[in-house]
């Protein structure tokens, strides 16, 4: 039977200082930047909040009676807006939404955009976590990552954060970099460590499409020393209580898991407002679930006609187990196997032959309760997924989507 699951909200501020050789987000970099001492940038503040507001307004319908789970603001570099802006922004999201008593509200923020008063604001305007973007602590890979920021700028940051009254904040950090070897990878994990963030992304460096690193691929570490990271990385970690509970994330505890992020894993739903922003809703009321993407450029978000700024489709009942182990499977722990009938509306019994071959090939668990990931699974989670597309199993199938 399909069911509402959890509802987040995941806002885009899409400009940031400089376009990374590396970042294939939809980001574009700031113009008409000043020289002076208190480094201010040529941004539409008020307009992009002013549309962000009225972008949640027109999503309302799709979400009434719902309460907001978490809220996410990524980019680019939301930093690079005022703390003023964010106030009245989350006090007009607020007004349209009703909050959960215990929502988690994260703003990412990247070294080199911002102060320890800035910080400060952000945190009265509301904001209770901030996923701050690191990447490195080695100058010589900041550089060839197209970093803004230096070593010195990234560790003032996480004591920013600590001195603001962050009680939970992530620190962003890569590995396999170019020309990177195991001791460096391992010095920049343990930095961070040293840093005591409540929170730890560590994830390989790839080459996404529509990249400079794609066009212009540099020399990335052989495979050999990227195993040796990842093994050496992983211990150093659960050495100092980080447990890692998704494929690239790691925690001190169940509590300071990113809630927001889990939400995704977990197949729940999120509003996406902003240019370039996705979005997923269950509709009850039609038995569908429903994907959203908006204009990806900040000028077309900004002045096109509404009606073509939203693009929505509703997501074929046969994509939808790929859709969701997708995300779930990269949880070390699962989810609750009902998750699957609850927020699909396809009976577990659809796909059962298939969960059954991967039980058999040790790459699920054998477990009536999860849908889990073995060991095997985790390491080799492409093949599992690729065992989910678009299976003919569930199209033959009595399927339970219009249920309520």
């Amino acid at each position: 039977m399909l069911t509402n699951p959890p509802l987040s909200l995941y806002i885009h501020v899409p400009w940031c200082v400089r376009k990374c050789p590396y970042c294939d987000f939809n980001s574009h970099a700031v113009k008409n930047v000043s020289s002076d001492q208190q480094t201010e940038f040529d941004l539409p503040e008020k307009e992009y909040v002013d549309r962000l507001l009225f972008d949640l307004e027109q999503e309302l319908p799709k979400v009434w009676g719902r309460r907001l789970h978490s809220i996410f603001i990524g980019g680019g570099t939301p930093s690079l807006f005022r703390a003023e802006s964010y106030d009245r922004l989350l006090s007009g999201i607020r007004a349209l939404l009703p909050f959960e008593g215990d929502i988690e509200i994260t703003m990412e923020a990247n070294p080199g955009t911002f102060e320890a008063e800035r910080f400060r604001g952000f945190r009265q305007a509301g904001i209770n976590r901030l996923s701050i973007g690191v990447q490195s602590f080695n100058i010589k890979h900041l550089e060839k990552l197209g970093r803004i920021h230096d070593p010195e700028q990234a560790i003032a940051a996480a004591k920013f954060a600590h001195e603001a009254g962050f009680d939970s904040f992530n620190l962003d950090l890569m590995h396999g970099l170019p020309g990177q070897t195991l001791e460096q990878a391992m010095n920049d994990l343990q930095t961070a460590i040293q840093l005591q963030p409540h929170h730890i992304s560590w994830y390989q460096l790839t080459l996404e499409p529509n990249t400079l690193f794609y066009q212009q691929p540099p020399q990335l570490p052989h495979d050999e020393t990227l195993w040796d990271i990842q093994e050496a990385g992983q211990a150093l970690l659960a050495e100092h209580g980080y447990e890692q509970y998704e494929t690239s994330a790691y925690a001190k505890a169940p509590y300071l898991r990113a809630k927001h992020n889990l939400n995704y894993w977990q197949f729940g739903d999120y509003l996406g407002i902003g240019a370039g922003a996705h979005g997923k809703i269950t509709r009850l009321d039609l038995g569908e679930i429903h994907r959203t993407t908006k204009k990806r450029h900040p000028k077309d978000y900004l002045q096109a006609d509404w009606q073509s700024v939203a693009q929505q489709s509703v997501i074929p009942t046969h994509e939808l187990p790929f859709e969701f182990m997708l995300n779930a499977l990269r949880l070390l722990d699962g989810v609750p196997s009902q998750y699957f009938s609850q927020r699909t509306g396809i009976a577990l019994s659809a796909i059962q032959p298939l969960i059954q071959q991967a039980v058999n090939d040790n790459l699920l668990d054998d477990s009536k309760q999860r849908l889990k990931p073995t060991e095997k699974g985790a390491l080799f989670l492409n093949e599992l997924l690729q065992r989910f597309i678009s299976s003919p199993v569930v199209d033959n199938h009595q399927i339970d989507i219009k249920s309520i």
